[in-house]
């Protein structure tokens, strides 16, 4: 399931408030600055800073 656009329009990454990139395929939320993804669990991202893994998008 995708996640609402309007959603993706607000979402931040809780780290340094800049935008992030959904891989709808990987079911994650990329902020390729910080190389870091918060996962989507449940159709829910789960925002908070300890639970963002490592990650480049040329993963």
């Amino acid at each position: 399931m995708s996640l609402d656009p309007q959603l993706l329009e607000v979402l931040a990454c809780p780290q340094d408030h800049g935008p992030l990139t959904y891989l709808e395929d990987k079911n994650v939320l990329v902020n390729p600055r910080l190389k870091i993804a918060y996962p989507i669990i449940d159709d829910i991202p789960v925002m908070l800073i300890d639970e963002a893994t490592p990650y480049s998008l040329e993963d």
